[in-house]
């Protein structure tokens, strides 16, 4: 039986299995993630990049360690092969610019293509914000985040209030907790370095640079296929045909160290 005249236990004596989940986990998560940066722009260079400097030295002074940071140009191959580099390494990968709806953007459709889990909340809570402060210009932005297996990506628009919005309204204070929920259980297809049989590897294999504009690409010739003896000709559906991982047509899904695309 409770004592009535007995005062309620002040909060920060409850037991941690009394706390809200959330703030189980808050306090379980690491103080320092793995970040890298991605500028999206045809126009700036690292010395004029506003929003990337910016997130820089937010990150930093949060404790955060930047992996990378790099500007490239609004093209879906640069974009890929940034991100595709950078999931390589961080947790968490913050990229600014190409979310608009002009010719040139195109950040989306490289990002979408990579999400193995997408974290909706992420792109509502944007534009519930940027509401707020430019009202309904807001729907105009297609900021969206993500998980690419071991890591998230974030796509946020360009402008550096729109960043700060993004980092101070929702990446700030949430950025421990969301590499704590990553890495809580694990992710599918991916194999931690404990979980490894003796002799494999966990380096991932070079990435091939894209050849450069106007360059020819040479392709191996593959030696035709013996006729079948009996002089019948099989459909070339007949057969299942295997993919090259290499392939930029093949599907995303696997693990990123058995994928060269990953």
């Amino acid at each position: 039986m409770t004592d009535a005249s007995r005062p309620p236990e002040p909060p920060e004596k409850q037991s941690s299995s009394e706390q809200p989940a959330p703030q189980q986990h808050r306090a379980a998560s690491p103080r320092s993630v793995r970040v890298a940066v991605l500028t999206i722009s045809d126009t700036r260079t690292p010395e004029t990049d506003t929003s990337g400097q910016y997130l820089l030295t937010e990150v930093r002074a949060a404790g955060h360690q930047v992996t990378d940071y790099r500007v490239v140009r609004d093209d879906a191959m640069d974009i890929r092969t940034a991100l595709v580099q950078f999931v390589r390494e961080a947790t968490v990968v913050l990229s600014t610019g190409g979310t608009g709806l002009t010719g040139r953007d195109v950040t989306v459709p490289v990002v979408e293509s990579m999400i193995t889990k997408p974290i909706p909340g992420f792109g509502e809570l944007f534009r519930m914000l940027s509401y707020r402060e430019v009202g309904g210009a807001a729907m105009l932005s297609r900021a969206l985040g993500g998980l690419c297996r071991g890591a998230a990506i974030f796509a946020m628009p360009g402008s550096l209030n729109a960043v700060r919005t993004a980092w101070e309204g929702i990446l700030r204070d949430e950025i421990g907790h969301l590499a704590f929920e990553i890495e809580r259980h694990g992710q599918p297809g991916v194999v931690a370095p404990a979980q490894l049989l003796p002799g494999d590897s966990v380096a991932a294999p070079p990435l091939a640079a894209p050849p450069a504009s106007g360059q020819a690409v040479s392709v191996p010739s593959t030696p035709a296929a013996p006729a079948p003896a009996n002089g019948s000709v099989e459909s070339e559906t007949s057969q299942p045909q295997s993919r090259d991982p290499g392939d930029p047509m093949t599907p995303l899904g696997r693990h990123k160290n058995e994928d060269p695309e990953l």
